[in-house]
């Protein structure tokens, strides 16, 4: 996509990607980069030594600028902080992109990213004021994980999970994808592209908030050129939202900002609660307070077994085995909490992460066997497993429990 609004195509962005947009008395220079590759890399320093632009504008949030510019910023995690205010699985995602990221470095002989880098620090070096325009990754995750049902969610959770434990090659086809695509779009595979809601909270939602961003960040005071670097894929989306968007750009991106709330009926819970009382009662209806008695007791060892066999799967300490096995039985009645969460706790309580852990996170990250080695990222395996087992056993014990009064 090569649009310009007025006048001639300045040099460095012949052969590349890009739209020209003016509004508001700004003339936005939108230039589309593959995030994997050394000519983005090469345009973005072109485009800075120009010296033609007052600002530039970045498909970054914090998060991730801090990621890209601090070599440190992963050190400073505190993980007892994490599991406490249940970011665990969140954080375990953001390691799993960047597992994904990583892979591809080492494939590709560039960093992904690097141009967004470049540009970064291209305007810190030559005094320019710096947007970081992109949303929140924790956000976007969160509105893409309520917008999906069941399914959705499992392949969701298949994709975060394939970038997390598979270290093979990324596969040529994927590469080509993600030249003209979005990292994070990329992650999920066929799946994003696939699923309307997830491409239109991970894709659509993006663009119109980065426009919205853009024209924040130059209402006061308006500068009259900003380059704005951004991946390939939300060229034409930003483009349209920028130029044509007619709502107030403060309250589109605080509407894009907000949280979606889980329900306040944790219907799960419910109904796992019911199908195990209603066991119980059906069976001291059919056979008194024996019968009663050997459900609640194959409950109790299925559901333990599953948790404890999760956790050893994670190489847990044994404590965090016995505490797993003590705490599936009773978590499922207990929407606040899980047995992931309590072997996680204790696991990072008995192992705690050394500060070699911390800054070795990054490259342990990058293969399966490096998850178990690194005691930073052996705990979000810890959290995973116990989970996974947990769940296997409830459904489990119920269905041996219904089959047994059958």
């Amino acid at each position: 996509m090569n649009t310009n609004d007025e006048g001639a195509t300045p040099d460095f962005l012949h052969d590349q990607p890009h739209a020209i947009v003016e509004r508001e008395g700004v003339r936005y220079t939108l230039l589309g980069t593959a995030h994997v590759s050394k000519a983005s890399v090469e345009a973005v320093e072109a485009a800075l030594a120009s010296g033609r632009f007052d600002a530039v504008a970045v498909e970054l949030d914090a998060q991730r600028h801090r990621a890209l510019t601090d070599p440190d910023a992963l050190a400073k995690l505190d993980l007892f902080q994490i599991i406490r205010q249940g970011k665990i699985g969140l954080v375990a995602a953001n390691l799993a992109l960047a597992a994904y990221q990583r892979r591809l470095a080492e494939q590709l002989d560039v960093e992904p990213g690097a141009e967004l880098k470049a540009a970064a620090v291209g305007a810190r070096e030559r005094g320019l004021p710096l947007y970081l325009i992109d949303r929140d990754v924790g956000t976007t995750l969160k509105r893409a994980w309520y917008g999906l049902g069941f399914w959705g969610r499992s392949k969701l959770m298949a994709g975060l999970m394939g970038s997390l434990f598979v270290d093979e090659e990324v596969e040529e086809n994927e590469i080509e994808k993600l030249k003209q695509g979005d990292m994070l779009e990329s992650t999920f595979g066929e799946f994003a592209r696939d699923t309307p809601i997830l491409f239109e909270k991970v894709i659509g939602e993006r663009d119109r908030y980065m426009a919205a961003r853009l024209r924040e960040e130059t209402a006061m005071p308006r500068p009259g050129e900003v380059l704005a670097v951004v991946g390939a894929g939300h060229l034409k989306g930003l483009c349209e939202a920028l130029r044509e968007g007619a709502h107030d750009p403060l309250k589109l991106r605080e509407e894009l900002d907000v949280l979606p709330q889980p329900g306040k009926i944790p219907w799960f819970t419910i109904i796992v609660a019911s199908l195990l009382l209603g066991l119980f009662a059906w069976g001291y209806y059919e056979g008194g307070a024996a019968l009663s008695g050997k459900l609640v007791w194959n409950w109790v060892w299925i559901t333990a077994l599953g948790g404890a066999l999760g956790c050893i799967a994670a190489g847990g300490h044994p404590l965090s085995i016995v505490a797993s096995a003590l705490a599936s039985p009773i978590t499922p009645l207990i929407p606040a909490l899980s047995s992931g969460m309590v072997s996680a706790f204790i696991e990072a309580w008995l192992r705690k992460p050394t500060y070699q852990d911390m800054l070795n996170l990054r490259s342990d990250t990058g293969t399966a066997s490096g998850w178990w080695r690194n005691r930073f990222a052996r705990v979000f395996v810890n959290f995973t497993t116990t989970n996974l087992g947990t769940m296997a056993g409830t459904w489990i014990a119920l269905s041996y429990g219904i089959h047994s009064l059958s």
